[in-house]
């Protein structure tokens, strides 16, 4: 893309998948973001327990199934590939199709499909939820239902379904582990809490708890949920990542298809309209905050950390008057700690923009020369 066509320029977006994250991250720097990779997770983070996994295949064929759960695509490839191995995959497709299937979504429900299995039914939402709610009418006193596990403990919804009279099993497929090395994730928590990011993508619900998690341990986590709810956009690929972060009470965006592509289309548009309001006219010019790029009557202006926390500074209330110890706070770690070095920021900031866009009040501060 050229630069008239790159509409994330200037943004900073945190990326947290670990898998297939170079398209994500190519898909992002092609329409100009700078993209901060922390993968929350491990790389190879469905890890499956072979022996654990094989006792509760056993107990699975042990008796007829009512009811079967399945919740996620890679769930169910991984188990039918293990029971292969151990000359049960037959057998286990067999128990699976004669019960009632129901499919959390569209990887599930092609999962099974390939194996020739139909469900009966799946929710439009993709939401365990849903699926949950689709059972909870129902007289489940003596049947026998076995949940394929999607990376996360369901014990709470074993209980709920067993409060009903149901006789419940949940399979663990796999566990989601954490990030081998927890370092981005940290960096990536002082960002989001700092607001030096404009948006935060996830790819799944795990990935939100491990960023919460670490959230927690290092005292950020209000921080981080303020900033999610003012100024970092959580962006998630689909309604069951996004339900991840309800209980926090952070707002999110998704694609109404749970795609990448799509999801990295909803970032390009969301991100730019958010910012429209930063558009000042200030000394007979137009100027346009747009994440870290600065926009001067339509024209790019490339500005140093230290100007350009002065001007973010003097953008948050334009007009009023921002003393020189307030701007002075503002300035990047390393900056001379004088007011001398607000004043050389003012004047490299003057020299970008024009001498007339920022004015001094004598003994108060510097000001923008807005209207009125």
């Amino acid at each position: 893309m050229t630069g008239e066509s790159q509409p994330l320029a200037g943004y900073r977006i945190g990326v947290t998948a670990a898998r297939k994250v170079e398209e994500q991250i190519a898909l992002l720097e092609r329409r100009g973001a700078k993209v901060e990779w922390a993968p929350v997770l491990s790389s190879d983070p469905n890890q499956v327990d072979d022996a654990q996994l094989r006792a509760a295949t056993d107990s699975v064929l042990a008796a007829p199934i009512d009811i079967f759960v399945g919740t996620t695509g890679v769930g169910m490839k991984a188990w039918f590939e293990a029971a292969e191995g151990w000359g049960l995959h037959d057998e286990l497709v067999r128990a699976i199709a004669s019960a009632e299937v129901l499919a959390r979504g569209p990887k599930t429900v092609g999962a099974l499909r390939r194996r020739g299995i139909r469900e009966l039914w799946s929710p439009d939402s993709e939401c365990f939820e849903d699926v949950l709610a689709h059972l909870r009418g129902r007289d489940l006193v003596g049947q026998r239902i076995v949940v394929q596990e999607h990376g996360q403990s369901l014990s709470v919804v074993a209980h709920a379904l067993q409060r009903q009279g149901a006789q419940v099993e949940v399979v663990t497929v796999y566990r989601v582990a954490s990030a081998e090395d927890p370092e981005p994730t940290f960096r990536l928590v002082d960002l989001i809490a700092e607001r030096k990011l404009d948006a935060v993508t996830f790819t799944s619900a795990p990935a939100v708890a491990a960023l919460m998690s670490v959230a927690e341990v290092t005292g950020r986590r209000d921080e981080v949920v303020a900033a999610f709810q003012a100024d970092v956009v959580a962006t998630c690929v689909g309604p069951v990542t996004g339900a991840a972060f309800e209980m926090w009470g952070v707002p999110t965006i998704m694609p109404e298809r749970s795609r990448l592509a799509a999801m990295v289309k909803l970032v390009e548009t969301e991100l730019p309209s958010r910012r429209q309001g930063l558009s000042i006219d200030v000394a007979g010019h137009v100027l346009l905050l747009h994440g870290d790029m600065v926009l001067l009557d339509g024209v790019e202006i490339r500005l140093s950390p230290a100007p350009l926390a002065v001007l973010t500074a003097l953008l948050v209330n334009p007009g009023h008057v921002v003393a020189r110890a307030d701007l002075l706070a503002v300035l990047p770690s390393g900056t001379a700690g004088s007011e001398h070095a607000v004043e050389m920021a003012v004047a490299r900031l003057r020299s970008a923009l024009g001498t007339k866009v920022v004015q001094t009040v004598v003994k108060r501060g510097y000001r923008l020369a807005v209207p009125g």
